[in-house]
Formats: C-alpha cells, sequence, structure tokens
C-alpha cells in the first residue's frame, strides 16, 4: 500500500513573507515602547533626556534649556507624543498579520511623519557643529536621531509588507539623462549656493549680508565650527553622484565582503529621499515665515536688498532638494527591473 503524502515547500511565499516582515516589525515594535517609555516618564514629572530648547524663553543648552523647571509638558511631547505612539504600535500589528498595498502605503506615511518630525537638515549641520566644539544640545540631537532611526525602520517595514516586486536587474544601469542632470545640479547647488558664501563670510568678506551681520558671525562661531558649517554640506553632497555612478548600484572591488555585489536600493533612496524631503520642507516653511515677517512690516524689502544672500540661500535649499528629488527617483526607478523597463521603452 502506498501513502501518498503531502509536504510544504521548505520556502513557501508565506514563509518567506513572514520571514521578511519580522525583523522590522520587532525593530518598529522596540523603537515605539522606547519612545512610549521616554514620553511616559517625561509626562509623570521627570525630565531625563527632555529639552526645552526652541520651546521656551529659557536660557542654558547644557542643561536642555531648564528642561528641569518645565512644570507643564507641551501636549505634543507629552500625551500627543503618546496618542501616537499607540497608532504606530496598532499598524506594526496589523502589519504583522495582513499584507498589501494598503498597509505599505500606511507605513510609508508612518515614515515619513518620523522623518519630518526628525528634521534631518538640522542633524546636518548641527552635528558638525557640535563635533567642531560648538555647545549643543545633546537631548535635542539624540530625540532626532532616534525619530529618524524610526522612520527608517517604517520605510523598512513598509516594502516589506507590500506586493513582492520583480528583483532587480543584476549588474550597473545606466540612469536616464534627466536624472544626471538633476544629480549634477543637486552636487553644484550647495557648493555655490552655501559653501562659497558660507567661506567668504568665514574669510570676513560681507557678501551679500549686512557687516553688523558679519561681526555677529564672527562673534558666534569659532574657526573650527565655521569650517564644519561650510564644508561639510557639500562634502556629503558628493554622495548624490552615487544615484548616476556605478558604485551606488554596485559595491567597489574594494569593499571587504560586498565588493561587486548589488546595493540594495533603499540604503540609497531612503537617505536621499530623507534629506531631499528636509531640505524642500524647510524652504518652504522659512519661506513663509519670510513672507509673513514682510507682509508684517517686520522685515523690509531695503533690508533684503542689503541681506540678498541670506534670502537667496532658501532658494537654494529648494532648487538642492528639488534636484535630489528628481534625481532619487531616477535612481528607484533604474533600479528596478520594471522601472528599467519603462525607461528603455521611453529612450525609443
Amino acid at each position: 500500500m502506498t501513502v501518498k503524502t503531502t509536504t510544504r515547500p521548505p520556502h513557501s511565499p508565506r514563509s518567506c513573507s513572514v520571514a521578511r516582515i519580522w525583523p522590522w516589525a520587532v525593530a518598529c515594535i522596540v523603537f515605539v515602547v522606547g519612545e512610549l517609555a521616554l514620553r511616559t516618564y517625561w509626562i509623570a514629572g521627570g525630565r531625563w533626556g527632555y529639552t526645552a530648547c526652541d520651546r521656551t524663553d529659557l536660557v542654558g543648552s547644557a542643561g536642555g534649556c531648564g528642561a528641569d523647571r518645565v512644570a507643564t509638558l507641551p501636549f505634543w511631547a507629552g500625551w500627543g507624543a503618546v496618542g501616537v505612539g499607540v497608532a504606530l504600535a496598532i499598524l506594526v500589528a496589523v502589519s504583522i498579520r495582513f499584507r498589501g498595498r494598503a498597509l505599505a502605503a500606511g507605513n510609508w506615511r508612518a515614515a515619513a511623519l518620523l522623518l519630518v518630525v526628525a528634521f534631518p537638515l538640522h542633524l546636518l549641520f548641527e552635528i558638525p557643529a557640535a563635533v567642531a566644539g560648538r555647545p549643543s544640545d545633546w537631548r535635542d540631537l539624540g530625540a532626532r536621531l532616534a525619530l529618524l532611526t524610526g522612520g527608517i525602520l517604517f520605510a523598512g517595514l513598509a516594502n516589506a509588507v507590500g506586493p513582492r516586486r520583480e528583483a532587480p536587474v543584476a549588474g550597473f544601469q545606466p540612469v536616464p539623462r534627466w536624472t544626471r542632470r538633476a544629480a549634477y545640479v543637486a552636487v553644484v547647488l550647495p557648493v555655490v549656493g552655501w559653501a562659497v558664501p558660507h567661506g567668504l563670510w568665514a574669510l570676513g568678506v560681507p557678501f551679500g549680508i549686512a557687516t553688523r551681520q558679519l561681526a555677529d558671525i564672527h562673534h558666534d562661531l569659532s574657526t573650527p565650527t565655521g569650517a564644519a558649517i561650510t564644508l561639510v554640506p557639500p562634502v556629503a553632497g558628493l554622495l548624490v553622484l552615487g544615484l548616476i555612478q556605478r558604485w551606488g548600484q554596485q559595491f567597489p572591488r574594494w569593499v571587504p565582503g560586498l565588493r561587486n555585489r548589488q546595493v540594495p536600493p533603499l540604503l540609497a533612496v531612503i537617505p536621499a529621499a530623507t534629506v531631499a524631503l528636509a531640505l524642500v520642507i524647510y524652504s518652504v516653511l522659512s519661506g513663509a515665515v519670510f513672507v509673513g515677517q514682510l507682509h508684517a512690516g517686520e522685515l523690509r524689502w531695503s533690508d533684503v536688498r542689503e541681506e540678498w544672500a541670506v534670502a537667496g540661500t532658501l532658494l537654494v535649499f529648494l532648487g538642492w532638494g528639488v534636484a535630489l528629488g528628481v534625481a532619487t527617483v531616477g535612481y528607484a526607478l533604474t533600479t528596478g527591473r520594471r522601472g528599467w523597463r519603462i525607461h528603455q521603452h521611453g529612450q525609443r
């Protein structure tokens, strides 16, 4: 008598999907639980890790701007953050049980929210300044880094719960011409629009600013801090070339253990998209404040003409963010098989 048995394939789509989701889900839960515990501690009266800088008139970044003297916790630092954390925990729990585009979209929105709140552009300037010796608020930097990490984790979860995509084409795939142009603009703008004027200011040249403002800059910034703030953004901007060069799709030969392997697209897309989003948001919000000051009479057109380089920086950030975003989209389309086919079809 022959007994027929059916065995489940050792790597069914379901088991592979679960294995793909669980690491991201666990990491997201750890992040949410940590944030909830910290916010609950603040609500109960504790102030470790809390900062009142930029929230009150208290001074002294070394002590969190007097955070221990803040009696009433702001809503979004306390109960508001707890509510958001509970919603994120529910989202993770549902993502473990179900799959689909709707859940992927929800997790992408959660990632975007955390990245916007973290405002990575602040880190891009504040961390080099802190390393160079400028007094900084480590509580604020730590909170932003934690939120940035959470945004990256939820982006990974969104990618895991979404529909399976076709495997990317192996090897280097040239990006479209418009992607290359956008990447070059994203590299040149921080040099021309940021490093050049800040370098001139560091040398004592009142390029596009008032003499009194130049004196304030030299009074507030030490030489190492000024050099860090001037050089870090354009140097970091050179990484944009990875979106159009071979080393952005394949690890170079000199990288031990990874030589010639494909670069996971999200490793490039998430940081680039995060910075692009931060740049655009900063320029739009700052532009709104600028227009509001003009409308209220707090700022005069004569001041704008005298300090045109300061106002021009907002346009530099906007162009930089848009160019980086366009280059990131081109890279994302190129590194996917489906996107590569679309690109090939468009070139015909």
